[in-house]
């Protein structure tokens, strides 16, 4: 299935624990459908070296909504001329 939300992109969250929240999509997983907000679903973990790390966590496709997504390039083809005589 063709994801129309991809990693760059900024979202907004429509529901859940975070709803109004927007940030930039970090990650994509396209087999279960789910994404990586930037500041969305922060999951505390704790690790005998470096102590508590807080990252994000994954949020389900349907979940978000695109916002602003980055402009397509526009590719221009030059028209040949064929000369008829």
């Amino acid at each position: 299935m063709k994801l129309k939300i991809k990693k760059g992109v900024t979202v907004e969250v429509i529901t859940g624990s975070d709803k109004g929240k927007r940030g930039e999509v970090l990650d994509v997983k396209k087999e279960t459908m789910r994404v990586r907000v930037q500041g969305v679903k922060i999951q505390t973990r704790h690790s005998k070296k470096d102590g508590l790390l807080k990252s994000e966590g994954y949020i389900h496709y349907s979940n978000v909504k695109l916002v602003d997504a980055p402009a397509k390039k526009k590719t221009e083809k030059k028209a040949t001329k064929s000369k008829s005589a």
